[in-house]
């Protein structure tokens, strides 16, 4: 239970549907209580009038007895079925209570864990799986649910029934009482013993669907390429034996689970048949009456679901304890991207590295080393380099998705750690690499970086990124809905729609990650041209691996094992004959080529 301490903030929060609950379970149980005491009255009854009746056998008040006889129990009838009523009237504001304020509970609970996977730095997401990510916030949350509504409720019915009952066997009979409960401890034991394997299995199960989970959902996102190697035979083999393995570890819970309603049953079973004998003998020797005997049999009866769902009750808690345990751990992971200073300020687009060194914390892997460079306001730079070094990484750092191992990033000659976070950020247009569209109308992939624009300005920012034909030429326009991460769409079409999202912000600072890679020299050359105009008086970080989009900036930097070992403007890189001056050779000789 100790990892379920984290919801009690949230059972205090709905505190008064939980009161309320108890209330009308006490209630309920009132109602399931008093008709047995009638069964007494009537049971006892009805002996005395069968005696009394053959005793009249002859005499004309035998037909006024039958009359009263028939009309007291329809009165104990009425009154019997009238308790039943009530009693299901206040089971449904349990309902009503408990699981309602589960399921706020459960909101929140999503809401809470969703919104703190936002706040996590990428290294996060570099160490997990999304489907392990999805198995916490869905199944894991639902397991805690059952906990919170039916574990809860039937717990505390189990608890109400037992002090309420129990005083009334008492009263009944102490002897009766003692021998019926006596199978209780044992049952208790077998619980015990069957919980501790079930909260083993059910870890490992949650374990498993976590892996399952991630292997649908990368076996999803990667269809096409599947597809095209034709490895859906393969696919579906490693599928069937992720599934297996989930189903064997579910097998071997369901197994120990399936002791418990036998264990429960039988001792339930062994305490009727206490009852019955010893009761038995008490009537014989007159201490008790065959209604007390009745009374006594519903008492015990009323008891068998409580402590039948006891077993299922323990099954819930140690399920939701596990998987709380697994959210408490996502939940304990803690950010160490903030802000030091909270600085709201405007920016001017000032950028400057000083000694700038990174290790990823979630690979260890050195990806920078000792960069230092600065741009002015309103200047381009253009970062060249061969794949893997460290081209990414610097816009990565820039928009604060990673901080520095050693050295400093400024902004307007303040630290990058002073500023608001979300702030900084606002103030920045990024083009990633890896375009990521919604699977949404082109609208609101557009729209999506800004909290509200007009028509004409979504309208000018796809002209601007050269994709308003491609957009008028569907049927539905700016209204069509692209497919999850945008695959209905091609390469080109693709990044000109998330270079439209960033230029629809009007940013300070724009960071084109090789976004134009999908696209040809021409599109390139005439989308840059356009940017090159727009961004006037903005600064403007251009990673590339073509030479044909650096040439055109203020600055190029040339990255090589993630140390800079080039830095001028194209004519001044030109004149060194170094690494720069090879590279654009050998693309203009490709380009030539290709045109031929």
């Amino acid at each position: 239970m100790h990892s379920l301490k984290y919801l009690n903030k949230y059972l205090y929060k709905y505190k008064h549907l939980l009161a309320l609950g108890i209330l009308f379970t006490v209630i309920s149980n009132f109602f399931l209580i008093l008709p047995a005491q009638v069964v007494r009255y009537a049971f006892n009854a009805v002996e005395e009038t069968i005696d009394w009746f053959f005793l009249l056998k002859g005499f004309v008040c035998q037909k006024e007895m039958e009359d009263a006889f028939t009309f007291n129990i329809l009165i104990y009838g009425g009154i019997i079925l009238t308790m039943a009523l009530l009693r299901g009237f206040f089971l449904f504001l349990v309902r009503q209570t408990l699981i309602v304020m589960s399921r706020f509970i459960e909101y929140d609970l999503k809401s809470e864990v969703y919104e703190h996977y936002q706040s996590l730095p990428l290294s996060f997401y570099r160490k997990n799986k999304t489907g392990d990510l999805m198995a916490r916030i869905s199944e894991d949350v639902s397991q805690v649910r059952m906990y919170l509504g039916p574990g809860i409720m039937y717990g505390i019915n189990l608890i109400a029934v037992f002090v309420m009952v129990i005083p009334y066997m008492l009263s009944v009979d102490y002897k009766l009482t003692m021998y019926s409960l006596l199978p209780l401890p044992f049952l208790s034991i077998s619980i015990y013993i069957v919980n501790n394997i079930i909260n083993r299995r059910s870890e490992q199960i949650q374990q498993s669907l976590s892996k399952l989970s991630s292997f649908v959902q990368e076996a999803f996102s990667g269809i096409r390429v599947i597809k095209a190697f034709a490895r859906e035979k393969n696919s579906v083999e490693n599928f069937t034996k992720e599934s297996d393995t989930y189903r064997q570890k579910s097998l071997k819970l369901t197994t120990a689970e399936a002791w418990f309603f036998p264990l429960v049953l039988a001792l339930i079973g062994l305490s009727n048949i206490l009852v019955v004998y010893v009761g038995g003998l008490e009537v014989i020797n007159g201490t008790l009456t065959r209604g007390h005997i009745a009374e006594f049999i519903l008492y015990l009866n009323m008891m068998i679901w409580p402590v039948t769902s006891l077993g299922w009750i323990a099954s819930i808690i140690q399920k939701a304890s596990v998987s709380q345990r697994r959210i408490n751990e996502f939940l304990a992971v803690k950010t160490d991207i903030i802000s030091e200073g909270n600085l709201m300020t405007a920016i001017k687009g000032n950028i400057s590295f000083k000694n700038v060194s990174l290790v990823y914390p979630d690979t260890g892997i050195k990806a920078l080393e000792n960069i230092s460079f600065d741009v002015r306001s309103g200047e381009s730079i253009a970062i060249l380099g061969t794949t893997g070094s460290g081209k990414s990484t610097l816009a990565n750092l820039l928009c604060r998705m990673y901080d520095t191992t050693q050295g400093e990033i400024l902004i307007d000659g303040m630290s990058i750690k002073q500023y608001n976070l979300p702030h900084l950020r606002s103030q920045m247009g990024y083009v990633p690499q890896d375009v990521f569209l919604f699977s949404d109308t082109i609208a609101n992939n557009i729209g999506f970086g800004s909290k509200q624009i007009s028509e004409e300005e979504m309208i000018q920012a796809a002209k601007w990124a050269d994709v308003y034909q491609n957009i008028m030429d569907f049927p539905q326009q700016f209204k069509t809905v692209v497919g999850e991460r945008g695959i209905t769409l091609s390469g080109g079409q693709k990044q000109r729609v998330s270079i439209a999202r960033a230029l629809v912000k009007n940013p300070t600072i724009m960071i084109l990650d090789d976004c134009l890679s999908a696209v040809d020299t021409k599109t390139e050359n005439s989308i840059l041209n356009q940017l090159q105009h727009l961004m006037e008086g903005k600064t403007t970080v251009i990673i590339s691996h073509r030479i044909s989009s650096a040439k055109l900036a203020d600055k190029i930097l040339v990255l090589d094992g993630g140390q800079v070992i080039e830095q001028g403007s194209h004519e001044e890189l030109m004149a060194l004959k170094g690494t720069y001056k090879e590279l654009y050779e050998k693309q203009l000789q490709t380009e030539e080529v290709e045109e031929s």
